[in-house]
């Protein structure tokens, strides 16, 4: 059942913003993007447990949001919570999959119940966090997954703005803290070398792109792939990286094929592996387009890369800023 926060609802003709997954590190981050804007654009938050629902306790009193405690695939449910909102941004996704965490659910089934629930509520838009690379066709059972997703919101009665991202990277969280570790080692393992090519986002600029999904009218049924302004390998990234901290790390190339076996072992043996076959192919994937289309289109700016590591991972990034990771 659905339980909300008892924060007063803010009251008058404002647009507000349902977010699922709110309590991830993008969720967060936007969160206090729109209650800082001006005017301020109030957001009823999505969580699915009150363990989630903690993990936004941390943010400023006056721009903590209306928290509801929600069931996913609960269309029900969110058309409850999307009450008297006009936006809905979905977050939810995992990369991973577990026992209790599978991609039919954390993307086919709760992209349903957003659709189904953004029809009852009479929602304006919906914005998508997708997957660069995502397509039901992809013999990797994640972006085929998120592809799914994907196709449900085209196919939906509510409009639909999807942004497809790469690897995300924020100050303080799980990404930049591990870039920062490999950055750090003396001896750096690598699949394959680190040649597989990376193109990571700033996580404000996304979501820059999010709130502008929500504050123009022309980017309807649009499905855009963003990515940061540079693609470069692996090895290349966290050298760069190693070199804010004066560091070069000895890279130690490990052969692709038996770490993917490995993984797909764990995934069949272990309830909840450590890494899995579909998330490593993923973050294996060469990303390398030209981000500048989607960028004129959202009419925004996107963080240069030796800015992105400066504010992330090197020697004075801002650990305060930390953010974690849900879904």
């Amino acid at each position: 059942m659905t339980q909300q926060s008892n924060q007063p609802s803010t009251q008058g003709n404002v647009a507000r913003v349902l977010v699922t997954g709110a309590n991830g590190q993008i969720g967060s981050r936007l969160i206090e993007r729109l209650e800082r804007s001006h005017p301020k654009i109030p957001v009823r938050a999505v969580v699915r447990s009150m363990r989630a629902a903690k993990a936004l306790e941390p943010l400023p009193e006056e721009i903590r949001p209306e928290v509801s405690v929600v069931d996913y695939r609960d269309s029900g449910e969110l058309a409850e919570a999307a009450r008297d909102c006009r936006y809905a941004v979905h977050l939810v996704g995992i990369l991973k999959e577990s026992s209790t965490s599978r991609y039919e659910d954390a993307h086919e089934a709760s992209t349903r119940a957003i659709a189904d629930a953004a029809a009852m509520a009479g929602l304006r838009r919906i914005v998508y966090l997708s997957i660069l690379g995502s397509d039901p066709k992809s013999t990797n059972a994640c972006l085929a997954s998120k592809g799914r997703a994907e196709q449900i919101l085209l196919d939906a009665k509510t409009p639909a703005l999807i942004l497809r991202v790469p690897m995300v990277i924020g100050p303080g969280d799980a990404s930049a803290n591990i870039i920062r570790r490999e950055a750090l080692a003396r001896v750096l393992p690598l699949a394959g070398g680190g040649c597989s090519r990376t193109q990571p986002i700033y996580a404000g600029d996304v979501v820059e792109a999010i709130a502008a999904g929500l504050e123009r009218d022309d980017l309807d049924g649009l499905m855009l792939d963003l990515a940061g302004p540079e693609s470069l390998t692996q090895r290349e990234f966290i050298e760069r990286a190693a070199r804010l901290h004066g560091r070069q790390p000895y890279v130690v190339s490990i052969p692709t094929a038996p770490l993917l076996f490995i993984a797909g072992l764990a995934e069949r043996v272990l309830a909840d592996p450590p890494l899995t076959k579909s998330a490593l192919e993923v973050i294996l994937a060469d990303d390398d387009i030209d981000p500048e289309p989607a960028r004129r289109i959202l009419g925004i700016q996107l963080t240069p890369l030796d800015e992105i590591l400066r504010r992330c991972v090197g020697p004075q990034a801002d650990s305060h800023d930390s953010k974690q990771t849900g879904n």
